[in-house]
């Protein structure tokens, strides 16, 4: 029995029929750029994630490419990050020319640890500090950062909130005063990605940025079509980020099904502790659940040695896995001027060294779910 790490066409089965209407009727009318299927996307994302805006662009990266243009950081300017992410986190800092300050992350949530954050601030010298224009939070593998306490930073220090949520679409996070709020709701942006991989995929690229600002709604769109308002009149400088209206059509069908799937892998993550725990697998370190609403974009284990083998293991039995991420970012050849040694983030480091991502999307059967267990138990028992 293969298991593999992702499976879109079991998805795609149950929405062929949808997806073909939609798709026609962007055929019939003609208009493939923006317009009103993008709109509806727009809007029902917004309210998804209890925002008042969203604009669509044409990629997760693109999403957090023109929140940092329209905010006007660039050259010499710093953005807090980590350096446990996707490439695209901090290649669209350097994009604008400015370049990142790096916080570690936390041991059990891979999130930015908001502690680090708050003593790398404290310790800037004023000129230093005066560089920094922003912090970009990344919410990975679907459960929300530390955010109360970053906002809190962000409005110490007046720095500019840009979410990561590429891989949290409805994902939610409890504040101390008893608020439930969701990714891409509390900084100034929230940038998602609907790369086809993703809870939420198109089929290709797109992304979208949401925000709680008419101004920069506004500004937003103005960016993505090369700065232009009214036509071939620019005001500034902008780029080509727009959404098209096919991914808008099939993303709007696939969006009624979001909490289905979400609950599915939900689920899958409550069989897998289960089957974990009946196994005794001490060896295995479960992901944690720290907020409210984890949506489980990956379902990451650690292990405490042996990962690469368990990894060749698993696929010489048809079972998908995934590093994410083998090499953090503060050590990759590209970002080298940047001076780091790769001690200087110890626990980015050590979780490329020691994570695995198991298959985990909704349409998995109890009985795969029971194969991947069993499999990691049989490798663990001749091995440990």
């Amino acid at each position: 029995m293969k298991v593999p790490l992702l499976d879109l066409r079991a998805q795609y089965a149950t929405l062929r029929e949808d997806i073909a209407a939609a798709t026609q009727e962007v055929y019939e009318s003609q208009q493939f750029i923006l317009g009103p299927k993008v709109k509806e996307l727009e809007e029902k994302i917004a309210e998804y994630c209890r925002c008042s805006y969203a604009v669509g662009v044409s990629s997760g990266t693109d999403a957090l490419l023109i929140s940092l243009m329209t905010e006007g950081i660039g050259q010499g300017d710093l953005v807090v990050t980590t350096p446990f992410t996707f490439f695209a986190t901090v290649g669209s800092i350097t994009r604008v020319g400015a370049a990142p300050l790096f916080v570690d992350i936390d041991r059990t949530t891979y999130n930015m640890d908001a502690s680090k954050l708050e003593s790398t601030l404290a310790g800037l010298g004023e000129v230093e500090r005066s560089k920094v224009k922003a912090i970009m939070p990344v919410h990975l593998f679907g459960q929300c950062a530390d955010m109360e306490p970053i906002l809190e930073m962000a409005k110490k220090y007046h720095l500019v909130v840009i979410e990561d949520a590429a891989q949290a679409i409805g994902a939610e996070i409890a504040f101390r005063s008893g608020a439930s709020k969701r990714a891409g709701s509390m900084g100034e942006y929230g940038c998602f990605s609907f790369f086809p991989s993703k809870n939420l995929g198109a089929f290709g690229d797109g992304g979208m940025v949401t925000t709680n600002s008419k101004d920069l709604y506004e500004r937003l769109t103005i960016m993505r079509g090369h700065g232009a308002k009214p036509k071939y009149y620019h005001r500034v400088i902008g780029g080509n980020f727009r959404l098209d209206a096919l991914q808008a059509a099939i993303l709007i069908v696939k969006l009624e099904y979001l909490d289905r799937w979400t609950a599915g892998r939900q689920a899958n993550a409550k069989t897998y502790r289960e089957l974990f725990q009946k196994a005794g697998l001490e060896e295995v370190i479960l992901p944690v659940e720290k907020e409210k609403r984890h949506i489980y974009n990956q379902f990451v284990i650690r292990l405490k040695s042996k990962r690469d083998e368990l990894r060749e293991f698993l696929n010489a039995q048809e079972i998908g896995t995934e590093v994410y991420y083998p090499l953090p970012l503060h050590v990759q050849d590209c970002f080298k001027y940047l001076g780091h040694r790769p001690e200087d983030f110890q626990e980015s480091l050590d979780a490329a060294a020691t994570t695995l991502a198991l298959p985990i999307y909704p349409e998995l059967k109890k009985e795969q779910l029971d194969l991947v267990v069993q499999k990691i138990k049989e490798f663990l028992a001749v091995r440990s």
